[in-house]
Parts: structure tokens; sequence; C-alpha cells
């Protein structure tokens, strides 16, 4: 059975909010790890687990999570209206750059558990258990002749949750499944079906321990179009979904630049005439991922490749359009739904690409 598109849209939505509750869950830690984060007092009061707005802006600019203040104050007013943080007294609705005391919510015990926290919970719990287990069922596997690197068949899953007592029958366990996909914590590998317990495959579609940069979690706020210029350095682009490789561009190196200075549609790229040109390339990822960036939306085009990388070394260059990846059609997917199908298909990547011939 296709997944309905208001299923798509819903996966989507609690995916982004999965990626914001890591990457504050992940901040809490380093903020403890550097005791930013400790009981302080304020008109005769001690306020336990909190820290000052001011010195945290402080610590995000030194640890290069954030270029500047201006930025830092709108990134921490998105982790409060996701109820990660609160003012200590709850009396600033906003984040303010001042000596004003903030919480995590889950140091005071106020993180409200709903149904989605509670799932998302639990498939990060059965994500570290599978990913650490000895004989885990999460391996390379395939299917229709596409190879699926920590994959699983969705009978397999029911048998390992069943047999670890994480549920009592094959019924309870097919519904935990269902839910852990409608809240984007797996996924159907080519995003075709539903959650079955049969021998379709199926993948986790977030990396729990995968650290996010804290600037992309602006970028998954923003209508993000193919006309837009975005210039972005390594260190923002760390966190991105295909990960970029460590070696710095040279100075003013216009390969990490996206330089697209109009829209271009699918219909225009695909019109008979039109100055492109289609090359298909193959991309052997190493450790630190494949060394590219893709943004936009029908279509998604690369803006930035690290030189050092299997990117590079295929032929993949800045402005070329994304038509199809290890042969499925991508072409009118955003670049965020593109980014899954790469992260979570094997490591070697076939793209099929548009490049200008000027």
């Amino acid at each position: 059975m296709e997944l309905q598109g208001n299923i798509q849209s819903t996966m989507m939505t609690r995916h982004q909010k999965a990626e914001i509750m890591i990457a504050g869950e992940q901040l809490r830690l380093r903020l403890h790890d550097s005791k930013l984060i400790k009981d302080r007092r304020h008109h005769l009061r001690t306020y336990p687990n909190c820290f000052v707005a001011q010195e945290l802006i402080d610590w995000l600019i030194a640890h290069k999570e954030v270029p500047d203040r201006e930025t830092a104050v709108p990134l921490m007013q998105h982790l409060m209206d996701h109820d990660i943080i609160h003012h200590v007294c709850d009396k600033w609705p906003v984040f303010k750059d001042a000596q004003y005391l903030y919480r995590f919510r889950k140091d005071d015990g106020t993180f409200p558990f709903n149904i989605e926290v509670k799932i998302f919970m639990r498939g990060q719990r059965l994500y570290e258990h599978l990913i650490t287990s000895k004989d885990s069922i999460l391996q390379l596997r395939q299917e229709k002749g596409v190879a699926y690197d920590r994959s699983f068949p969705g009978y397999m899953l029911i048998d390992w949750l069943l047999q670890n007592g994480e549920i009592e029958s094959r019924r309870q366990g097919l519904d935990l499944c269902k839910a852990l996909l409608e809240h984007g914590i797996i996924q159907h590998v080519s995003l075709k079906h539903h959650f079955f317990d049969s021998g379709l495959l199926y993948q986790f579609c977030i990396n729990f321990r995968w650290r996010r940069r804290l600037s992309e979690l602006l970028h998954e706020t923003e209508n993000e179009e193919v006309e837009c210029i975005t210039h972005q350095s390594q260190e923002d682009q760390a966190g991105s979904p295909f990960t970029m490789h460590k070696t710095s561009p040279p100075e003013g190196n216009s390969d990490f630049l996206s330089v697209l200075k109009r829209r271009v549609t699918c219909e225009e790229l695909l019109s008979p005439g039109a100055p492109y040109v289609k090359r298909v390339l193959t991309i052997l990822g190493d450790a630190l991922g494949w060394g590219f960036v893709v943004r936009g939306k029908s279509p998604c085009y690369v803006q930035a490749v690290d030189p050092a990388s299997p990117a590079a070394a295929a032929g993949i260059k800045v402005r070329q359009f994304v038509c199809r990846v290890n042969g499925c059609s991508v072409l009118h997917l955003d670049y965020r739904t593109l980014s899954k199908v790469v992260m979570t298909g094997p490591r070697v990547v076939t793209l099929e690409v548009m490049e200008p011939l000027d």
C-alpha cells in the first residue's frame, strides 16, 4: 500500500520535532558537562539546574554553534517554542539575551510527556538496543536489487520485540511498529509502504547518535526556495544531511557556494534543447559521509561540495540538479526528503544529475 500524502506530511513534521528534541537533549548534556547548568541564587532564592541566557549565548558563539548573538536568540526561542527550555519562573515567554535564568524542562520535570514524546523515547531506546546488540538484526540487505544498510524485515523486528519482552503479542508489535513509522522513527526503505509484519525492508530514519548542529534547527523552519543564494561555511554544514569532510576549503572558494541566480523549474530542466547535460555519477561514501550538500525543492540542487570528498572525486559539482537517486526519480522532492532517501540508502549512491552547459 502506498503511503498517503497526509501520512508523509505528518511523518515529516514529527521527524522535525524529533530532531529538535534530540538537539535539545544533546545541548543540555553538553551544558551540564561545561558546568553552565548549575544551582544559582537570585533575590535570596536558589534556582536549581539553570543557566544564564547571556552566558549560554557566549558559550554557543565560543563553540561555533552560532556565528553571532543575533542568530542565537531565535535559535533558543525555537527551543522555547518546542517546550525544551523555559524561564525559571515562566515570567518571560520569549528568550532574551540578558541576565535572566532559564532551565531545561527535562531538568525540572515539566517536560510534556505526551504520546508523541513517549513513542519517540521508545524508538530511541529500541535503536540504542539494536545498534549495540551483538547479533543485531540491522544488516545490509537487498530489496528489488537495491542494497540498504542497517535494514531489517518487518517480521524480524516483531520477532525481536517478542524475544526481548518488549511486547506480548504480534498484534501489539504491529501496532507499535506502525506508530514508530507514523512518528518518523522508522520507514520503508523506498518510502512506498506502511509497516507490515512481512519481509518488506525497513530502516530507522533517525540516527540518534549523530550530533546535531543547532544552526540546522533554524533551517527547518525556513521556506527554502531554489532561487535563494545561501552562503554557509563548513562549520554550518557539519550537521547537514550529507556529512561534509573536515578539510577546510581555500578562502573564497566559490565551489563551496550556491550561485543559482534564478529559479529553475523541472519542466525547464527536462525540456528539449535546454542548456543542460545529463550525467550519471556513482559516489562511494566513506566513514565521513559523501561530502556534498543539497538544498531547494522541485528540483533540488547541489549547494556545496567538499573538494577532498568522495562526491568531488565522482564529479559532483555545485549547481547540478538531482533527478534520480539509485534509479528512483527525486525530481519533485524537497531537499529534506531527498536527504532522507540518500541517508537511509546504501553507502554507494548513484546520482543522475543535470549539469548546466555554461
